[in-house]
């Protein structure tokens, strides 16, 4: 493998001498504008003492509030303990975030020294019986305490929080709790460093230039770019999304196209970076945990303070709309199939034809296609308009702001202000793939919102994608499905951004599962709005704005293979509540269970070998474990809430700023069925989805 990490900046260098604590960054107090982190001084010999000083200093503070003589109140024990670790945060929340965006080698070894610690230095807190008596004692007298609704929410919180990881078992049970909770941290990290590198392992080095046949000029160009960054010939492919989905939709070379379908369909599927095994103990553990609190299965367990409340409700809502949506997916793939008859293609289409063909179809039955459309979407000019839509509607302000240190040459920071000139937020955007960032996109944050010692925290919010790079000829230009992609992500990052509230762990995205991906759903909607298209979507040669037939056929191809893309969907979602419904280890085979769990969902041949599972990082080492369903939850959430939109008028003030001040600022401070009610005025309508999709 001739694969070069990239090291990132000065995050990423190595250092051979260490710093003294006095001199850690991560320990020193902000010199910055704004209190901005010093990502530009961090070293990785820094983290390591980073995270012992600030254990210790947690664990004191704690241990403050165990042995405080005073009898328990809401503020000697429940502020106090919502306001230990602060330090601790802060070093967690700079690690674990540039593990995702900028790691390396020397990165991931150092994830799996701390999480053992980092796990016990949690159990220890959430299982000490001393201390879950003072929490009790406050939560028993909260009808005498006067509190206000962030108080009480917060007690609330705290106490289901202990109870939930264990507070009120057994000392046996405690202990064995804690085993589990802190090989789980374990084994959720390796996934994700196992799935990365199972991605960075395959490559697809072309030097005949006869094997390009059908990829677009921008195609051919990237990949160039990429062999000559790697020292080699021709034209390299890659697993990355930038690389691998043109490839499957152009490439006119079945062989080809098999061969890295394969390869992406089998990631961490034996070899030096095999998940089958992780998935079975992952599992495992995860049942074991949940049975040791009094629940039958994990996803009992999960669901219990989400809005779905229980397993039955999400089997019924997927499998609802799994019965609705897969007569119309088969018919889709039945078209695809057919239109590929018609224009040569012999035998059954298999996974690997499936983009092709539907990319040709596509193109003649909409003459729609990436190529057409991906001029008018340079990347500034989306970014500018995505800016330009979050001042229409909330009167939010951004301005780049080069004095702010960043974790790499290609992150931007921005300074975010609101009408009246108030500080909301730094915002850091990160665009490009590199070998050192997982795939996907995703928002996160660096310091979320809260009041401590009566000053106001604002949140530093990091928007990461993987978008394609500029070249020596051409900016970077986005699919159409990358201009959702970063109105999907912004909507999150508005969901930090715009955060209001006294207590960090109530504010912004710290949310249900099953409603954080509102706010960034309804942000996709607009990018379907003639109104709001023709404000950005401009021809980076020419500067003609996007024609209105081009806009018509964007709006007409909304729905090309809704069904197929929400019978996928909801897969996902079968998949992962297979996996944490059981009351055991479901099989000793993965790729078999998957495939039995699909089989009457399919819509295209299984073949052997290929499966979701061992790269399935949602649920495996993120935070989706029996929340998967929470994707197409929310859809139904949005498609009801921009209906409001569309009756009122899209950019309109008085909706967007409801929503403002019932949603996006909210964060925890109440249940979400009652935020989503007082910005709706009723309970969301299921049917909506469906009639937005076409799905009627």
């Amino acid at each position: 493998m001739k694969q070069k990490l990239l090291f990132c900046a000065a995050v990423m260098l190595a250092l051979t001498t260490s710093c003294t604590m006095k001199e850690n960054p991560l320990l020193e107090a902000s010199q910055n504008p704004y209190g901005a982190y010093s990502f530009d001084k961090i070293q990785n010999s820094d983290y390591k003492p980073a995270f012992e000083q600030s254990v210790a200093e947690a664990k004191e503070e704690i241990r403050a509030i165990i042995e405080n003589t005073e009898a328990p109140t809401f503020e000697n024990t429940i502020e106090a303990l919502e306001l230990a670790g602060s330090t601790l945060s802060k070093v967690e929340n700079i690690f674990f975030n540039l593990n995702s965006a900028c790691t390396n080698p020397e990165m991931q070894a150092i994830a799996e020294e701390i999480s053992p610690m980092l796990t016990e230095y949690s159990m220890s807190i959430l299982l000490n019986d001393t201390l879950f008596q003072r929490i009790k004692s406050v939560w028993e007298s909260r009808e005498s305490l006067g509190l206000n609704q962030e108080q009480a929410r917060l007690l609330s919180e705290t106490y289901k929080s202990f109870a939930k990881n264990g507070a009120n078992l057994s000392p046996e049970a405690k202990e064995e709790f804690a085993k589990v909770e802190e090989e789980l941290s374990v084994l959720t990290l390796k996934f994700g460093k196992n799935v990365l590198a199972s991605t960075n392992a395959f490559e697809m080095n072309l030097t005949d230039s006869a094997s390009l046949a059908g990829l677009p000029a921008y195609v051919v160009e990237m990949a160039a770019s990429e062999a000559k960054s790697r020292n080699e010939e021709g034209w390299t492919f890659t697993l990355d999304y930038p690389s691998y989905s043109p490839f499957m939709k152009y490439s006119e070379n079945r062989e080809l196209r098999e061969k890295i379908w394969r390869a992406y369909g089998s990631k961490s599927v034996g070899g030096d970076n095999d998940n089958l095994a992780n998935i079975l103990k992952i599992v495992e553990l995860r049942t074991k945990e949940a049975q040791l609190l009094g629940y039958k299965t994990y996803a009992e367990y999960a669901l219990d303070e989400r809005m779905a409340k229980n397993p039955a409700t999400v089997e019924n809502f997927l499998n609802d709309l799994m019965t609705k949506s897969l007569p119309f997916a088969k018919n889709e793939v039945a078209q695809i199939q057919q239109f590929a008859a018609d224009n040569g293609f012999e035998g059954q289409l298999m996974p690997w034809d499936f983009s092709y063909w539907s990319e040709k179809y596509q193109n003649e039955k909409y003459s729609l296609n990436e190529e057409l459309l991906k001029p008018y979407f340079r990347l500034e000019n989306v970014q500018a308009a995505i800016f330009d839509l979050a001042n229409r509607l909330y009167g939010l302000n951004f301005e780049e702001d080069a004095s702010i240190p960043v974790y790499h040459k290609d992150v931007k920071a921005f300074k975010v202000t609101d009408e009246n000139g108030r500080f909301m937020a730094l915002l850091y955007i990160d665009y490009f793939p590199r070998d050192s960032k997982r795939g996907g996109a995703w928002m996160t944050e660096y310091r979320g919102t809260s009041i401590k010692n009566g000053e106001e925290e604002r949140p530093f919010v990091s928007l990461v994608t993987n978008f394609t790079k500029p070249t020596e000829t051409s900016p970077s230009l986005l699919t159409f499905y990358e201009v959702t992609t970063i109105l999907h992500e912004f909507g999150h990052a508005l969901h930090g951004m715009m955060a209001e509230g006294t207590y960090g762990s109530l504010t912004g995205t710290n949310v249900a599962r099953d409603f954080v991906e509102l706010p960034s759903q309804i942000m996709e909607n607009w990018a379907y709005e003639p109104e709001y298209l023709k404000t950005f979507a401009k021809h980076y040669q020419t500067g003609e704005v996007i024609p209105q037939d081009l806009i018509d056929k964007i709006v007409a191809a909304k729905n090309f293979l809704s069904g197929y893309s929400q019978v996928r969907q909801l897969q996902y979602g079968i998949i992962d509540m297979a996996w944490h419904s059981s009351e055991s280890v479901p099989t000793d085979d993965p790729v078999a269970f998957e495939q039995e769990v699909l089989k009457n969902s399919a819509v295209m041949p299984a073949i052997p070998g290929i499966v979701t599972s061992p790269s399935f990082t949602h649920i495996f080492s993120g935070g989706y474990a029996a929340g998967y369903y929470s994707y197409k939850w929310a859809e139904v959430l949005e498609a009801d809430a921009f209906s409001l939109f569309k009756e009122k008028g899209i950019f309109n003030r008085e909706v967007s700023e409801s929503f403002r001040s019932n949603v996006l600022s909210k964060g925890n401070i109440e249940d979400a069925d009652i935020l989503y009610r007082n910005f709706r005025g009723r309970d969301p309508q299921p049917e909506a989805l469906m009639e937005k999709l076409g799905l009627k």
